[in-house]
């Protein structure tokens, strides 16, 4: 068993409340919710349920907090998110099992979510103190022409559950360090891990009302954020679904919006490639939170000369995989995260079943498991007409498709809405080249399943949505620019 024996420092499961403006409410105008664990199904803690008056509360405290956080140096501000970095990182196993208890992440995968996050805190910390304006050459000799940065001003982080704690980070890293105040709003299923880190906000000193967090009624949080005047820019993280409509609901007041999106990425397995190190990565990409991440790989694609050495390596390679509570030090595979997560995928192996896929290993639930489990799975024989083809699984299954000719897989990888990550394995330098310049994908990992860094832009195309969260490019959309011609 991992920490679950320790002391809770950051947050008593017996008395969750809310930060608004520096303060903890611990009770909602909408009542409670409970959390639950779905390794278990049994309730963690019952958390206070916000609407649309915490919400304007939240938004007045970031508006009250920004012009104070606004005028600190770039240094001072690095200063606090480097408090809070490390922080994280002292509590990263309180933090992981928070994770783990209340969206059933394996333990060890949840603590080193925590070190990624604490990653973007040491980047923004850094990037803030290179928001760089610029001068013009002027026609009038009596005139100089100044181009600044400045931020943007309140902002609003609405974060999914399956990385509660990167994604937080990876949305208000560059928002803090560019002098944005802001609102979270978590996932419903993930609130106890905000609420922890809220707790560290409070820890390291940050002023009242420049980060404020608030769970409960999504529809009334939202609906607050996006009528607000005050609110200049929104990040979501979720379905391509609901940032549709976020991007008509931003219309009103002309938000900028930084949508990641749904995926379906595929996985390419060209002819040349090492076999046992594509397996490895298609384990990897594929099983990772049990196959709950936007990147995941979604379509495996290998070539029919090497299809039987991968497949034999890749279900070796699956099967050795430990299935169980989230909790346990060992495991490496948890849970779904809810009922309806279960419910997709076995909706998903049904339907490819009856339409001729062959099951390698899984397709099944895990009867002696109480919480919402799933063998890891891997399909053969699978074809186009098949949902798991041309939906999002969210889950541990893994289509194997075989191809022939590298033009013919790249159309078929690449018909799909969704632009957001793809893959390719090969030891071709020429393959490597062109192969990555014809996907229509933001995100390429060239045999790499885990692309992800703080330092790199993360984000889709197509309708995987627009903007880039990591790198140099991850600040610029908390910024404005003003130009000032000045006449001497």
């Amino acid at each position: 068993m991992s920490t679950l024996t320790q002391d809770f420092q950051l947050i008593d499961f017996n008395n969750v409340g809310l930060f608004i403006d520096g303060t903890w409410r611990l009770t909602g105008s909408k009542g409670t919710f409970d959390v639950i664990n779905p390794s278990t199904k049994k309730v963690v803690a019952s958390v206070p349920k916000g609407g649309s008056q915490e919400a304007k509360e939240a938004i007045e405290a970031a508006d009250k907090a920004f012009p104070a956080w606004s005028k600190l140096t770039a240094y001072e501000r690095a200063d606090y998110l480097l408090r809070i970095r490390d922080l994280l990182l002292e509590k990263q196993e309180e933090i992981g099992t928070i994770i783990s208890l209340e969206m059933g992440k394996a333990f060890k995968e949840a603590v080193g979510e925590v070190v990624y996050a604490a990653s973007f805190l040491t980047w923004y910390a850094e990037e803030g103190k290179r928001i760089y304006g610029e001068t013009i050459p002027a026609l009038d000799p009596s005139k100089r022409l100044i181009v600044i940065k400045q931020p943007a001003g309140v902002v609003a982080a609405i974060t999914p559950w399956n990385f509660p704690i990167a994604m937080m980070t990876r949305k208000l890293g560059p928002a803090l360090a560019a002098g944005c105040t802001s609102i979270v709003k978590p996932a419903s299923q993930s609130p106890l891990t905000a609420l922890a880190f809220a707790k560290i906000i409070e820890l390291a000193n940050v002023p009242k009302g420049v980060v404020n967090i608030i769970v409960g009624s999504t529809g009334e949080i939202s609906d607050e954020i996006f009528e607000s005047d005050i609110v200049r820019k929104v990040s979501f993280t979720g379905s391509t679904a609901v940032g549709k409509d976020l991007v008509k609901f931003s219309a009103k007041t002309l938000k900028k919006l930084s949508l990641e999106l749904g995926g379906h990425a595929p996985f390419l397995i060209l002819e040349d490639a090492d076999i046992e190190k594509a397996a490895e990565g298609a384990v990897l990409s594929k099983f990772r939170n049990a196959g709950q991440t936007c990147v995941c790989a979604n379509r495996i694609y290998v070539h029919e000369k090497i299809a039987t050495q991968f497949k034999e390596a890749f279900v070796r390679k699956t099967n050795e995989l430990v299935v169980g509570e989230s909790i346990n030090e060992d495991v490496q595979v948890g849970p779904l995260v809810n009922k309806d997560g279960l419910e997709k995928v076995q909706e998903q192996v049904k339907d490819a079943v009856e339409k001729g896929a062959i099951i390698e290993t899984g397709g099944e639930e895990i009867p002696e498991l109480d919480g919402y489990f799933y063998k890891p799975t891997i399909l053969s024989n699978v074809n186009n007409d098949m949902l798991i083809m041309n939906e999002e699984t969210f889950g541990p299954v893994a289509p194997i498709v075989e191809f022939a000719e590298i033009d013919e897989v790249i159309k078929e990888a690449n018909n799909t809405e969704y632009g957001l990550a793809a893959y390719i394995y090969t030891t071709s330098l020429e393959n490597a080249i062109t192969v990555s310049e014809r996907l229509q994908f933001g995100i390429i990992g060239l045999n790499d399943a885990a692309p992800g860094v703080a330092q790199a832009p993360f984000g889709g195309i197509k309708e995987s949505g627009y903007g880039r969260e990591g790198g140099h490019q991850g600040i610029s959309d908390y910024l404005e620019e003003k130009y000032i011609s000045l006449k001497i």
